[in-house]
């Protein structure tokens, strides 16, 4: 067989690929590295900063440097690999990513880690939206479609709760430099299958020249966008430079849509984003991990903190809302996803989520983890991986391929920049919950160093009930969105690329990937 595409089947149309599903274990495999770095490093950060002499104002840039090149680059990203193809840029991705957690694990010092890390964010935006794109134009029809989504969502949910789990296990019996060393091998396996499993369609390139000026104006203003928030979570939000970058990132981007909507190859085609479905499914995403990710940092120091749990097993206590994702993602929305409408599947997955999460509101010091916790990160994670596996597949449904790449792209793109706003935006209300409930209750402290401790316990999970109140509110909001901007109907026996979309309300399509 061909390396580049499948043949022909009667009537013209692209027979399925028959490397298929071992292309997806080596894709998978690199969404789960990807994933995983995202947490893993928080876990090792004390251990790095002592080592390599990090001082307490530079640590926040370990996390940071990754997270501003991943997502200040994701739409440059995904235009490359429709460029230059996604194989090859896959491929380039995972051997970039292996070069760069080299680096990072063999750090001597902070400009060395804070280089590896935006080295590391910035092949993880080459990597990350081919992947996804790569499952879009590999599977055509709409079963096997839908497990592929299913599987792909359920890591994308679930991988950060594992990176917690491998983090702890590395720093705890080995040593943090092996939360680097760890994608290593990932990196490895994934690059050399993938070049001898994956087969890339034909017709799918975009032959266009690059969009410069795209480029530079959305980068700078991802930048300063997630710069912005993660800044206001230490510096406030009514600092001079907080303000700074995010009037800087308004300008950035409103001229980055001025200038898409003139050029002539531009890196973001608006039909990508105005596109009713898509549009609805980046929106409701990238809200949804804002309340996801807020969620993660509190139940980690409360499971650290407040009960004393150990990094091992923090990591294992988040198991249930992994078996929760998978169970979600593989055995209800994939089996329904070809059944009902893709909002059927995300308003009521994004609804049982909120109904985790409210359960989380009733967090005390001394709330049990079996009759509180476990029942919330159940729902939590039957409720997101209903929802991400038809939003996975939703984004790119109906897109022509030429334009798969950069459509992935956004995916990524909600779920980098909602990461940063959640984990400001909610860490901030926590902390101005928690100083408030000490202020009030400053009198009973008074009573010894005990008396002391235990208010600041108490100040601390008030905190953080305070703010998982906004967490449900905003998975409300999703749900809504979900509800009202998503009307296609289910795939149907299709949900290619391209073809179906006419007939579901999206724009005429280039019919090169059909079903």
């Amino acid at each position: 067989m061909s390396k580049t595409a499948p043949s022909p089947a009667p009537g013209g149309l692209p027979q399925a690929d028959p490397s298929r599903w071992k292309a997806l274990v080596f894709i998978a495999l690199a969404q789960l590295m990807v994933v995983l770095d995202a947490t893993i490093v928080n876990i090792a950060l004390p251990s790095a900063q002592q080592d390599l002499g990090i001082s307490d104002a530079n640590r926040q840039w370990v996390i940071t440097a990754y997270a501003l090149a991943f997502g200040g680059l994701l739409l440059f990203g995904g235009r490359i690999s429709d460029l230059w193809g996604r194989k090859r840029t896959f491929v380039t991705g995972l051997i970039g990513f292996a070069a760069a957690s080299a680096l990072g694990g063999a750090a001597t010092g902070e400009a060395m880690m804070l280089g590896a890390r935006a080295l590391q964010g910035a092949f993880g935006a080459l990597l990350a939206p081919a992947a996804l794109s790569l499952l879009a134009v590999m599977f055509t029809d709409g079963k096997e479609r839908a497990k592929a989504f299913g599987i792909y969502g359920a890591i994308a949910g679930g991988g950060g709760a594992v990176g917690l789990i491998l983090g702890g296990f590395l720093t705890e019996y080995l040593n943090w430099r092996w939360t680097f060393f760890v994608n290593i091998p990932f990196a490895v396996v994934a690059a050399v299958g993938a070049y001898f499993v994956i087969h890339e369609p034909k017709g799918g390139r975009n032959r266009a020249s690059l969009d410069i000026p795209g480029v530079v104006l959305s980068t700078l203003g991802l930048v300063s966008l997630v710069y912005g928030f993660t800044r206001a979570e230490s510096a406030g939000w009514t600092d001079g430079l907080t303000l700074g970058l995010f009037v800087a990132s308004a300008v950035l981007l409103a001229a980055f849509v001025f200038t898409e909507a003139k050029v002539r190859s531009p890196l973001l085609p608006l039909r990508v984003l105005t596109e009713r479905n898509r549009g609805g499914v980046y929106l409701s995403l990238g809200l949804a991990v804002i309340a996801m990710f807020g969620l993660f940092l509190f139940l980690t120091y409360y499971l650290q903190v407040v009960k004393g749990y150990s990094p091992v097993k923090t990591g294992f206590a988040f198991l249930p809302m992994i078996a929760g994702m998978i169970t979600g993602s593989t055995q209800i929305g994939a089996r329904l996803m070809t059944r009902v409408a893709p909002r059927l599947l995300m308003g009521p997955g994004f609804l049982t989520a909120a109904v985790g999460m409210l359960l989380l509101t009733q967090l005390e010091v001394g709330s049990s983890y079996p009759a509180l916790i476990l029942p919330a990160q159940l729902l939590l994670g039957l409720g997101m991986g209903m929802a991400f596996m038809p939003a996975m597949s939703l984004a790119t449904h109906g897109v022509a391929p030429v334009d798969a790449g950069v459509a992935s792209a956004m995916v990524n793109t909600s779920q980098q920049v909602g990461g940063a706003i959640g984990t400001a935006l909610l860490n901030t209300i926590a902390a101005s919950a928690t100083t408030g409930y000490l202020v009030s209750h400053a009198a009973e402290a008074a009573g010894g160093k005990q008396a002391a401790l235990a208010l600041q316990a108490e100040a601390m999970v008030h905190g953080y009930s305070s703010a998982i109140w906004w967490a449900v509110g905003i998975l409300v909001a999703s749900a809504a969105i979900a509800f009202t901007m998503i009307n296609t109907g289910r795939p149907g026996a299709a949900g290619a690329v391209a073809g179906s979309g006419a007939a579901e309300g999206s724009e005429p399509q280039v019919p090169v990937i059909a079903h």
